[in-house]
């Protein structure tokens, strides 16, 4: 049993030395020793050895299904006319005749565009043209040959015996250094220094957790990142965003005050960084919440503010409908577009199905987190321009910006 014990200790020291020397500290200090840029090549060719493996099986087995587009209602293909022919054919009618049962054709019709509509798909999971190794990625997947599986097979021992302790890990030094970094610094006075004391802090912490993830961030046109005093918008597709646009600089966050471990940490940045929190009552006050951002923006030395206006995540598609709260504050909006590559794995947050710990989870045991992140020059209101006007233009840029589709609603 001591021998036991030896070993186990053995490894864990180990371990913690790779995991320190390795990753958090070069993460620390913005470095990286490439071998997450390796690891991401790797995947590539192994992804594209399987889209060529799939396509050739599909043809070789042609009862394996073809994948359904994104949407939660399975459609035939073909037109009205041609479906309502087929459904009189199989009943003996004439072309032109008329049956009290077709009303029921339409009345489906009716609702599967009212279940299925443009909006509604934008709250699902984007679905892939090809299985990327993943099992929740496509769900009509079918067993295609062995080498295939065994690859698969191999994939789930490295992302969950391999890459999921790992990630746990440096995630529990980022949260931990975190908490305990900003609580310190909060207890310094009010100088120069304890901001700069602070922004390192969290871009640390930050850089930390999105190691931990296999983060691999592309930024764009940085002359344009947001400045102090200004307000930060992006479009929204997981709580993640928050992790990788912290990477590049820091931000003052705006949202509801929470119990449990993400009050303790929102109590902790707060003493550090002026952070906007709010209780659930001031949240429904709009008059309330427009004046304490203002005032924050007011004040050129504060960090930016972080405001995701579309109020909830969207799939990596598109973008939805920007609040106008964020453009009636003042003051310079600066707009950044952040694309996820859904071939990694899926970043979007569904919580009407997923509780925060089990996305975690999902997201810690895919391949890696791959984005783009543009920031786009800064714009102001114009003159005539009401608040509803300024915040779809700012929408319609991200949306140009990042290849995502630009909804009305």
């Amino acid at each position: 049993m001591d021998d036991l014990w030896c070993v186990a200790a053995g490894v864990f020291q180990v371990w913690m030395f790779v995991v320190v020397f390795f990753i958090m500290l070069p993460a620390m200090f913005g470095l990286s020793l490439g071998v997450t840029g390796v690891y991401i090549q790797i995947l590539v060719r192994i992804l594209e050895w399987a889209t060529l493996r799939i396509q050739r099986g599909r043809q070789q087995q042609p009862s394996v299904p073809v994948p359904l587009p994104n949407g939660i209602i399975e459609r035939a293909g073909g037109s009205m006319e041609e479906e309502m022919e087929q459904l009189r054919s199989s009943r003996s009618l004439a072309g032109g005749e008329f049956a009290l049962s077709d009303v029921f054709y339409f009345y489906k019709k009716g609702v599967e565009s009212i279940v299925d509509d443009q909006v509604t798909q934008r709250f699902s999971s984007e679905e892939l043209a090809s299985w990327n190794l993943l099992t929740r990625t496509n769900q009509n997947f079918r067993y295609i040959s062995l080498r295939l599986t065994v690859i698969w097979g191999l994939g789930v021992f490295v992302r969950y015996c391999v890459l999921f302790p790992l990630r746990i890990t440096l995630a529990i030094i980022g949260l931990s250094w975190l908490v305990i970094g900003t609580t310190l610094v909060g207890f310094l006075p009010e100088s120069s220094e304890k901001n700069w004391l602070s922004e390192l802090v969290h871009l640390t912490c930050y850089r930390i957790c999105a190691r931990g993830l296999s983060a691999t961030i592309h930024y764009h046109n940085k002359e344009n990142k947001p400045q102090k005093g200004g307000i930060c918008v992006v479009n929204h597709t997981t709580p993640i965003d928050v992790v990788i646009l912290a990477n590049d600089g820091c931000y003052a966050m705006v949202g509801q005050i929470h119990g449990g471990l993400m009050g303790v940490i929102q109590r902790s940045r707060v003493r550090s960084c002026p952070h906007v929190w709010f209780e659930r009552s001031e949240m429904k006050d709009r008059h309330t919440v427009t004046s304490r951002l203002r005032a924050h923006v007011a004040a050129k030395t504060k960090l930016p503010i972080l405001i995701f206006p579309e109020g909830t995540c969207i799939n990596n598609t598109s973008v939805m409908m920007f609040k106008k709260g964020s453009f009636e504050i003042g003051g310079t909006i600066y707009p950044v577009a952040i694309k996820y590559d859904p071939r990694f794995g899926d970043a979007f947050w569904n919580s009407s199905k997923y509780n925060m710990v089990s996305y975690l989870l999902r997201m810690m045991t895919s391949w890696a987190i791959v984005v783009n992140v543009w920031y786009l020059p800064p714009m102001t209101i114009q003159d005539g321009e009401d608040a509803a006007q300024f915040a779809n233009r700012v929408k319609s840029a991200i949306a140009e910006q990042g290849g995502l589709l630009d909804l009305a609603l």
